[in-house]
C-alpha cells in the first residue's frame, strides 16, 4: 500500500491527464464526470480530489513544496467551487473505505499529524488524539493517504 502512495501524485497525473484527454477527443459532458466522480465518493470518498482530478494536479502542482498556509489553504479553496469535491466530500463519512486507526498499535507519535494538511490548518483535528474530531471523516479530506504512510507501526490503514 505505501508503494502506491508513493507513487500517488505520478497516478494522479497519467489519471488526470488521460480524463482530460478523453473529455477533450470525445466531447464528454461534464455531467458524466460529475456523476463518475460521485460514485467512486461512494466508495472511496473524496479521493478524486486527490488521486484523479486534473485540475487538482496542477494545483499540487503549483503548490507541491511550499510550506506557506496560504499556499495550502489556496488548494482548499479551489475546491469550494467544485461539485465532486461537494459530494464527494460529503460522502466520507460514509463511503466505504475508511481510514481506519488500530487504536492498540497506536503509539501516539503524532506524525500522521504532522503530514495532515487538515490537522496543519485546523488543530481542532487529530487522527491520533481521541478527544478531538477525526479528519479522515471530514469533508475535507482528500484520501491522499500521507498519514497512512507515515504511520511507523502501520497503525492507520484504508479498508472497510
Amino acid at each position: 500500500m505505501k508503494n502506491i502512495i508513493n507513487k500517488r501524485f505520478l497516478i494522479q497525473g497519467i489519471i488526470g491527464v488521460t480524463l482530460y484527454v478523453l473529455i477533450s477527443m470525445f466531447h464528454l459532458s461534464l455531467i458524466y464526470i460529475l456523476i463518475a466522480g460521485s460514485m467512486i465518493g461512494v466508495v472511496f470518498g473524496k479521493a478524486f480530489c486527490r488521486w484523479i482530478c486534473p485540475i487538482g494536479f496542477i494545483m499540487e502542482l503549483m503548490f507541491k513544496e511550499s510550506e506557506d498556509r496560504r499556499k495550502q489553504q489556496m488548494y482548499m479553496y479551489y475546491k469550494a467551487g467544485c461539485p465532486i469535491a461537494w459530494i464527494s466530500g460529503f460522502l466520507n463519512k460514509y463511503s466505504i473505505f475508511k481510514i481506519k486507526k488500530d487504536t492498540n498499535t497506536c503509539i501516539s507519535c503524532g506524525k500522521c499529524d504532522r503530514v495532515c494538511y487538515i490537522t496543519s490548518l485546523n488543530p481542532d483535528f487529530s487522527l491520533y488524539k481521541d478527544e478531538k474530531m477525526d479528519p479522515a471523516k471530514n469533508y475535507k479530506c482528500s484520501k491522499c493517504l500521507e498519514c497512512v504512510k507515515e504511520c511507523p507501526v502501520n497503525s492507520l490503514k484504508v479498508g472497510i
